[in-house]
Formats: structure tokens, sequence, C-alpha cells
């Protein structure tokens, strides 16, 4: 937050005690849900250092550290965003985050749901890693290709996860920093609702948006950290029903002081 206040986007800013602080009591808060959460997902920039500036080293540590936390029965779920692979990935800024936080993208099950983690940066700019963009692509096909087989296990749900949002308010939206581009979002949003999935949740944009089209949900949500819209710092309860996706922003304070919505509450008792 310190590196917004003072200009140094790009660069990694020398502290980021506010933000330890904050992931710390997003840990609390999700520790006392009840029933506790499935996973617990952050969706990119993990970090605010971008690969190879001074303080890279120092801010995976704390957050590694702060993360320990964690009730040991959630399982923690990393997703890449542009702060820790680079605006344009290399190979080897790739290869520095997996060795840090595992896959840039993967599959998992829980409760008959299919998620899929993937890598945004590679829908942003492959320019400098073809090759990986390549690799992605023909994993995710497969991935789409099996949620939707007659042959394959059939999910309850597909639910998306990456960084930057395909866009923040309308898919007919004009290119942005913070959405792709509008030839990549279209390409993707058609094969995702031919798959059926059901909602992507991303990051990126440090403010609340997003928006539903034909089914699909986009839910972008702010941060824990640093805030450029007037969002408070805070998380995004999701609760999966048999027949749906609902899910809430709730402040930290909101979270750990009251827990989740009332709504969502009632959809688990059901």
């Amino acid at each position: 937050m310190k590196a917004w206040r003072d200009g140094d986007c790009d660069g990694g800013g020398d502290e980021w005690g506010e933000e330890i602080e904050l992931t710390r009591q997003a840990v609390e808060a999700c520790n006392q849900l009840r029933p506790r959460p499935r996973f617990l997902v952050l969706c990119g920039d993990l970090v605010h250092a971008m690969p190879d500036t001074p303080f890279r080293e120092g801010q995976e540590r704390d957050l590694k550290e702060a993360l320990k936390g964690t009730d040991p029965s959630i399982p923690l779920v990393f997703v890449s965003g542009n702060h820790d692979l680079g605006n344009t990935p290399t190979p080897r800024t790739v290869e520095q985050y997996c060795s840090a936080w595992g896959n840039d993208y993967f599959s998992f099950w829980v409760g008959g749901v299919l998620c899929l983690v993937l890598n945004s940066q590679l829908f942003y700019d492959a320019s400098a890693c073809p090759q990986l963009k390549d690799a992605q692509e023909t994993w995710l096909e497969e991935q789409l290709s099996r949620a939707s087989s007659s042959t394959e296990p059939t999910p309850k749900h597909v639910l998306v996860f990456q960084h930057i949002p395909l866009y923040l308010k309308s898919p007919d939206e004009e290119d942005d920093y913070f959405n792709l581009r509008k030839a990549v979002r279209q390409n993707l949003l058609a094969r995702f609702k031919k798959a059926g999935v059901k909602a992507v949740f991303s990051g990126h944009y440090h403010r609340n948006a997003g928006g539903c089209h034909d089914g699909l949900d986009m839910v972008v949500s702010s941060a824990i950290g640093c805030q450029l819209g007037e969002d408070t710092h805070g998380l995004r309860v999701v609760v999966v029903t048999a027949d749906a996706v609902v899910h809430r922003y709730h402040s930290l304070d909101q979270l750990r002081e009251e827990g989740m919505a009332g709504d969502l509450q009632q959809l688990l008792q059901v």
C-alpha cells in the first residue's frame, strides 16, 4: 500500500507491514468460519515486488510466514498474477513462480465441482514465452472438453480462477489494463460457456466489479491489501450448492466480528 501511495507501482516498495497484518486478519477470519472453507484461494499478485526487484524475496518470505496460521484443514490455492510473473512473463519468471508457489495452471475437484486455475498472463502477453501459452491452451482445451463430455464424470459446476478478469462490467467493454483484450475474452467466454463454466473469479482490479452474461458470472474481487476504490480490505465468501454458486464480499472486520452474511448461512443450513 505504501508503494501505491508513493507512486511506485512497478517497484516493490520498502515497507509491507500493513499487508502482513491484514493477511493475518484474513487468516483469522477464515479460521473462524463455520463450517470451515473447503479451500482459500488467493487470486494473484501474491506479492507486490515484480520478479528480480529488490524486495521480492522478503515479501515472499513474510507472506508465507503469515499464511502458516491458516488452519491445516483449509487448503491454500495460489493463482499467479502480473506482479508474480511480470507483465510480460518469461520462461524464467514462470519457473521462479512455480518453484515458490506451485504450478501456474492446474485443476482440482471439490465436492463434485471442477475448479480450473489459469495463468492469465499467458492470455495477456505471452510474447516472451509462446510455448508456455500453447501448452496451457492445449491443457485448457482438454479440461473444457472433458467437462462437457458425455463419457466423463459430469461436474456439478465448473469454476475458473484467474488473476486478470475477462471484463470489469460488460463483455463488450473496451480493452483496458485491468481486463483481457476483447478478442481474447470473447474466445474464452465462448469456450467457457460451451463447457458449462458457472463463474470466473478474478482479482487484479483492487475493486469489486463484474457482471453476468448468458449465465456465466464474472466475479471481480477487491483485495486484502491495497484498495484502489471505495471498497474495504476484505474477502469474498462463496457458497456452492447443488443448484447455485452464491458469493458475497465481506470486510475483514465484518467477517471476523459477525461471520459470513446471513443469506449464505441459510444456504448452508438447507
